[in-house]
């Protein structure tokens, strides 16, 4: 049963490390929960308000302290469920310093996160927002990259303080620099995939395989819809997701 979880979620895992990619449907959004499975000591990755309850029944089944749910960016798209956690497990909330948004903790490059025995290293990707965050676990090889990093594409650089230029840098700068092996976990996917490696989109991603002068071309045509949630979403999470909450 182990192997066959490891290979449905393409991880090198250790045995103790314990690893969930929740989803949620109508943002198509992944959390990742992670967690030292002697310590108990748990991070969540971007959960969603709506399923916070999903969330907590992980831990609380899994027998886990969660110690910090963290955001790789303010979202447009749907409401971070990381205030609401706080508010429901005690944990500490975080959120890039640059995005001026509120959390317990304002993070940024050369950060860390410590959980049990393993450490989740900051670094800053910006380029889809200005705070975009990208969450890399060197022990196990995996990276948690947001929108910065999609599966075969990159966030859209058209608002919250957009910039091709400045995502392309990113990327190849603090992702695509990383060991061809590395799995490569985004925030998002809308068609059912949930791992890359960054040998793949070296080799494969359609805009950033481009030099720097295509990209930016690219991602200034690209002609995408104004966001549904992004009036709702905005408020929300400068504040965490307790905007209006009760």
């Amino acid at each position: 049963m182990y192997k066959q979880f490891i290979e449905a979620t393409g991880a090198e895992m250790s045995s103790d490390f314990i690893f969930r990619q929740l989803f949620d449907r109508e943002s198509c959004t992944y959390t990742y929960l992670l967690a030292d499975g002697g310590t108990k000591e748990a991070i969540v990755i971007d959960p969603v308000i709506e399923m916070v309850d999903r969330d907590i029944e992980q831990l609380e089944g899994l027998g886990l302290k969660l110690l910090y749910a963290i955001n790789t960016h303010v979202h447009a798209d749907h409401v971070t469920g990381s205030g609401m956690l706080k508010k429901k497990t005690g944990c500490k909330t975080a959120i890039a310093k640059v995005s001026t948004a509120e959390g317990d903790l304002k993070i940024g490059a050369g950060d860390e996160f410590t959980f049990g025995k393993y450490t989740l290293e900051v670094r800053a990707t910006p380029g889809h927002t200005n705070g975009c965050l990208t969450y890399v676990l060197r022990d196990l090889g995996m990276v948690f990259t947001g929108d910065a990093l999609l599966i075969r594409g990159c966030g859209r650089t058209d608002f919250q303080e957009g910039s091709a230029a400045t995502l392309y840098k990113s990327v190849w700068d603090n992702i695509l620099s990383l060991p061809d092996d590395t799995k490569l976990y985004p925030a998002h996917d809308y068609k059912g995939r949930t791992v890359t490696t960054v040998g793949e989109e070296k080799r494969f991603n359609p805009r950033l395989t481009k030099e720097v002068d295509e990209f930016v071309k690219i991602m200034d045509n690209l002609g995408l819809p104004y966001p549904k949630k992004i009036d709702v979403s905005l408020p929300a999470n400068m504040v965490c997701g307790l905007y209006e909450v009760p």
